[in-house]
């Protein structure tokens, strides 16, 4: 055979073999590729090794399979009592179909861009300014339910939706600082009044403790000086008792001894005796003795005597 000719057929084979080798496809993990044939979507590749016919299949899109993030721009919006704010909002994403995705929509971010966008000024337009600033998490959630309806036909699936910024006017800003300034002065106040009510309440319930104790004390004092008192009055009583007593039993002694000298006679002129001698304590001068009293001394004193033995 002419040397050419196996030149040739070398040539031939080795551009077979190089055709063969760039037509081998390995596809990653997490990504997809969509095949046309003759211009026709055909297949969708998975993850693996797959072989793609020379001159007739070509990829026609490579599509990943992660969720991704896209952060939109500013978009102005208008509120229900016509402020007009700034608001950018950040979109989770997710291809679940990558034939739909590549035949579904054109430039499919630009137009989750703009859906997103007629989408929040619906939304904002039906709020006032204060609802707008306070229901961020309802918001989020009315825009990703109308934005993963409405991209169900592109082959994506919207996970989230969340506001990144919300930006009113300047004089929006100045005018929610002031009324931020005012009701942090007012709670302020308040806190500064009930701290010295709370002080004050303190103040006067120590007043009232300290009172009811005084009181207590001039009450317990006043129970002791009068219990004293009485116990004073008690042995007073009882001295003078017992001195009664004493004087009672003594005249009763005397008396019966006079009784059994048989001295009934003396006894009675001695007890005028007595009398005179009371009489005499008092406030005269002259006492006038009867007669028959008057040889009474001699007879007390024999008495006397008697006893004495």
């Amino acid at each position: 055979m002419d040397p050419i000719a196996y030149i040739i057929i070398g040539l031939i084979a080795a551009a077979i073999i190089a055709l063969v080798f760039t037509n081998i496809r390995v596809v990653p993990q997490s990504k997809a590729y969509v095949m046309e044939r003759l211009g026709a979507y055909s297949e969708t590749w998975d993850t693996g090794l797959h072989i793609k016919v020379p001159f007739i299949d070509r990829i026609a899109k490579i599509v990943s399979l992660k969720e991704q993030v896209v952060d939109f721009d500013p978009q102005p919006v208008i509120t229900k009592d016509n402020v007009t704010m700034q608001i950018d909002t950040v979109v989770f994403y997710q291809i679940t179909d990558p034939k739909l995705y590549t035949y579904g929509v054109e430039r499919p971010i630009s137009a989750i861009e703009n859906l997103s966008a007629t989408t929040l000024r619906n939304i904002i337009g039906e709020l006032e300014l204060d609802s707008t600033l306070t229901s961020r998490d309802t918001i989020n959630a009315k825009i990703r339910v109308i934005l993963d309806e409405a991209t169900d036909p592109w082959g994506i699936k919207v996970n989230r939706v969340e506001l990144k910024n919300i930006i009113p006017p300047r004089e929006i800003q100045d005018a929610m600082e002031k009324q931020m300034k005012a009701e942090r002065e007012r709670r302020e106040a308040i806190l500064r009044a009930e701290g010295e009510k709370q002080s004050k309440i303190l103040v006067a319930e120590g007043h009232k403790e300290s009172k009811i104790l005084e009181a207590q004390a001039d009450k317990q004092s006043a129970i002791l000086a009068a219990e004293a008192v009485k116990e004073a009055k008690i042995r007073e009583a009882e001295g003078e008792a017992e001195a009664i007593a004493k004087v009672q039993q003594a005249n009763a002694e005397a008396i019966k001894m006079l009784n059994e000298a048989n001295a009934n006679d003396a006894v009675l002129k001695l007890k005028s005796l007595e009398a005179f001698a009371k009489a005499a304590d008092g406030q005269a001068t002259k006492i006038i003795i009867p007669s028959e009293l008057q040889g009474l001394a001699g007879l007390a004193e024999g008495v006397i005597e008697s006893v004495k033995k």
